[in-house]
């Protein structure tokens, strides 16, 4: 039997993937770890396929989360490799239900600390915890000057041990030079920490962006996911939406088309509807705007995006017809609309493309 009966659904090329992640390895080379940030359900594409293709392909050291919840459903899923939590954890429930699955959590405070410390306590062992400091992104972490105090704390508090130390790069993609200064102040802390023996095994700092472009931030193990993802360029895309026609009207000159009549016919047009909109994820804001791709041809959305379907001018692919895939992201043809050039369209990030896409949309594993 199909998995869905409406013709909308994501594929995901866990090839494209595996191999995203071995170039990464090779970037790297064998030294540093590759933490594989799967959060937000693997940036839309499915955190259940990707983190077992990647521990099938022994292509990921680490995967990392966001909350206990995610780490769980990898857990559930027979997903074995090291699991660090990279949101802070509260109330305690959260603390104790991370260590009963072997998920690491993060502590950025001596309280927080002694909060896994109690849950060792009832658990009767130990449990390993990352430390993050913040040298700039302004979420979670504590100052770069305070990191030592607590290292020395940690070091006393019975039933953890502190396996890593990270931090978090702001602005890697753009802005060398403020880069630069956050490195400036972790390699102060790592140096500090070393000084005194209470440097852990585990330091990092890099994304994909400070993987790629400042080699001096790799240190121990990097943390990608743009460019596992192939949403950074120079690796391949892993995730193409489709859809298919489902209905198709000439439309008259003059003709208006969707909520708002904000699209009117220039001549006699070809309308397509295919079945996906905003509640799927594809944003309102590409109304009049996006190309979707039929045949290899670019046809552009016309009328606004409704909630659960989108209409496209296919007067110049004349070839479509009922049944016809559609492409809104991704390559059909020689021809391709890449999340970047939606992101831009919508005034936002590939991340954001990406994650958008709602759990109505199966996932579908393709090139495993």
């Amino acid at each position: 039997m199909r998995r869905f009966f409406r013709p909308t659904w994501a594929e995901i090329d866990l090839g494209a993937l595996v191999g995203n992640l071995r170039l990464l390895r090779k970037r790297v080379g064998p030294r540093v770890k590759i933490m594989f940030v799967v959060k937000a359900n693997a940036y839309g594409h499915d955190a259940v396929l990707c983190s077992l293709a990647a521990q099938k392909a022994r292509a990921a050291d680490w995967l990392g989360v966001s909350s206990v919840e995610e780490g769980l459903a990898l857990r559930t899923a027979g997903v074995k490799l090291p699991i660090l939590i990279l949101g802070s954890l509260y109330p305690f429930e959260s603390v104790l239900a991370a260590a009963a699955h072997d998920l690491t959590p993060i502590v950025a405070s001596l309280e927080s600390a002694k909060r896994v410390a109690e849950a060792a306590l009832r658990l009767r062992r130990k449990i390993n915890i990352h430390v993050k400091v913040d040298t700039g992104m302004g979420r979670i972490g504590l100052r770069p000057e305070a990191a030592l105090a607590l290292m020395r704390d940690l070091s006393r508090l019975k039933g953890i041990k502190v396996q890593g130390i990270y931090t978090h790069m702001a602005k890697a993609e753009d802005d060398a030079a403020f880069t630069t200064r956050q490195l400036k102040a972790f390699n102060g802390v790592v140096k500090s920490l070393t000084a005194e023996g209470l440097r852990p095994p585990l330091v990092h700092a890099a994304n994909s962006a400070a993987t790629l472009r400042q080699p001096g931030a790799r240190y121990d193990l990097v943390r990608p996911g743009l460019a596992a993802y192939g949403l950074y360029e120079g690796f391949d895309p892993v995730l193409t939406l489709k859809s298919k026609i489902v209905y198709i009207k000439t439309a008259p000159a003059g003709a208006t088309v969707s909520y708002g009549a904000t699209w009117r016919a220039k001549r006699v047009s070809r309308i397509a509807t295919l079945p996906i909109g905003y509640g799927d994820g594809y944003p309102r804001a590409l109304s009049n705007r996006a190309s979707v791709l039929v045949g290899g041809k670019r046809c552009p959305v016309v009328g606004r995006v409704t909630m659960d379907q989108t209409m496209i001018d296919v007067t110049g692919a004349p070839g479509a017809r009922v049944g016809d895939d559609a492409v809104l992201i991704g390559r059909q043809n020689g021809a391709s609309v890449a999340a970047a050039e939606l992101a831009r369209l919508c005034g936002t990030i590939p991340y954001e493309t990406a994650t958008a896409l709602s759990s109505r949309v199966p996932r579908v594993a393709v090139g495993a």
